[in-house]
């Protein structure tokens, strides 16, 4: 492919550090798309005669229909997705094949397929989020009423609903959908007709294959067109982040389904064995959604190393770009349907989520407030009248909810009967009305219009 510059071909340390089919033939589909738009701009503008434009379509869409068809030999001597394809065009149409890269480098080729690639598995995702966050809604207007602890520091401390639970991770997964949403936006430019850096001088029209290729617009500055790799970059960012959330609801997930907590059963479906220990069931589906969020993060951290000191415009550094992206954003995607499936899967255990609820003097702040609301004592004074309760029923191996009224009468001679029933797990949760809390009928209500949104 290079012409004449060049007596001998690259040695085979050469061959195996340069070629990039093994990966970047995942490419095939955009990078036909992207030949096929362009071609037909060579064809309008009178670049390319017509006939020869009609045999070179015929021919791209053969090779794209070999491809499909798992016929296509991939050579790894034409190092790349874009040489192979020009490669067999060329057996297929003979030298007019040579056509089509007029006006074009493979640099900008590249960049248009890996924003074609990317901006295809963005809307996969966005609809994957969107599978996840209905399937949370689903269980959270089934569970809006089941109290459960609320943690912090893994301590309990005040109930909640594993509905108003399950919804604060639909609250995230609305974050990253919007974070993948915005870098879809920002990344639908074309970079196709800048050429190798520095544009071309025949007369393409950039407006043209942008649209048919389905961008907003071209992008405005040939050098910044090669070089670019900041969509590839918000994708993965968007990705590790989400990952994280996935990660920290898979973890919950492997606390939740231990005898010691024993909030939620996991079916066979998302459970495995031991080969030595019979009784174990392990909730290895969460445990590797956990695991892969590492090989998101990675890629992220990977790309931005590699593009960290490139001067512009195009340095072959940037062929290090593609398998890290492939990658996470494929296991993210097998993450959200794992967890979605999970999701779907678990059994809830309400009594040991209730018991577990109350347990740890989580009501402690409902007579703090009652303290506050009803006898108009100050916050921090019934916060700390509160806390010697707490001693109290602590010093007597007691729940709070047992202690008697003369019992709290002696720590606050005016608390009252009224005091003892703010004290239950239920009475807790339905108090707690304020937009956003954990009032079961705060978590139907949001419930109801996460599913309406989602559709």
């Amino acid at each position: 492919m290079w012409g004449g510059r060049f007596a001998v071909g690259p040695s085979e340390i050469m061959e195996e550090i340069n070629a990039s089919i093994d990966f970047d033939k995942k490419l095939a589909a955009q990078d036909i798309a992207g030949s096929q738009a362009h071609l037909a701009m060579l064809k309008q503008q009178g670049i390319v005669e017509a006939a020869d434009a009609d045999a070179i379509a015929r021919g791209l869409a053969q090779v794209k229909g070999e491809i499909e068809a798992g016929t296509f030999t991939f050579s790894r001597a034409l190092e790349d997705i874009h040489m192979n394809v020009e490669g067999r065009l060329a057996e297929i149409v003979g030298s007019a094949a040579g056509r089509l890269h007029t006006a074009r480098s493979r640099n900008d080729q590249v960049a248009v397929d890996f924003r074609l690639w990317v901006r295809d598995t963005i809307d996969a995702l966005l609809i994957q989020i969107a599978d996840l966050q209905r399937a949370l809604s689903v269980r959270a207007l089934e569970c809006a009423g089941m109290a459960m602890p609320g943690f912090t520091h893994l301590q309990s401390a005040q109930p909640v609903t594993f509905g108003h639970h399950l919804l604060a991770y639909v609250e995230m997964l609305g974050r990253d959908s919007g974070r993948f949403a915005d870098a879809r936006k920002r990344l639908n430019e074309s970079p196709l007709g800048a050429a190798a850096l520095a544009g071309t001088s025949f007369p393409i029209d950039r407006e043209m294959t942008a649209k048919a290729l389905g961008f907003d617009r071209p992008t405005a500055n040939s050098l910044d067109s090669v070089a670019d790799r900041d969509f590839a970059l918000e994708a993965l960012s968007a990705a590790a982040i989400c990952a994280v959330h996935l990660s920290r609801f898979a973890e919950e997930i492997v606390l939740w389904t231990t005898p010691q907590f024993g909030f939620v059963k996991l079916s066979d479906a998302f459970s495995t064995g031991s080969s030595i220990m019979p009784q174990k069931r392990n909730p290895d589906a969460a445990e590797l959604v956990r695991g892969k969020t590492g090989r998101v993060i990675g890629a992220l951290v990977g790309l931005l190393t590699v593009m960290k000191g490139l001067p512009l415009a195009y340095s072959k550094d940037m062929q290090e770009d593609k398998q890290g992206v492939f990658d996470a954003l494929e296991t993210l995607s097998l993450s959200l349907a794992a967890m979605t499936g999970m999701v779907q899967d678990m059994t809830p255990e309400p009594k040991r989520m209730k018991a577990a609820a109350g347990a740890g003097y989580a009501t402690a702040t409902d007579l703090a407030d009652w303290l506050v609301q009803n006898l108009k004592t100050p916050f921090r004074e019934a916060h700390h009248v509160t806390g010697r309760i707490v001693a109290l029923a602590s010093a007597r191996g007691a729940p709070l909810e047992k202690l008697t009224l003369a019992d709290m009468q002696g720590v606050e001679p005016r608390i009252t009967a009224e005091a003892l029933a703010v004290l239950s797990v239920d009475r807790s949760v339905k108090s707690r009305t304020s937009y956003g809390g954990t009032a079961p009928a705060n978590v139907k209500r949001q419930a109801k219009s996460w599913l309406k949104r989602l559709g």
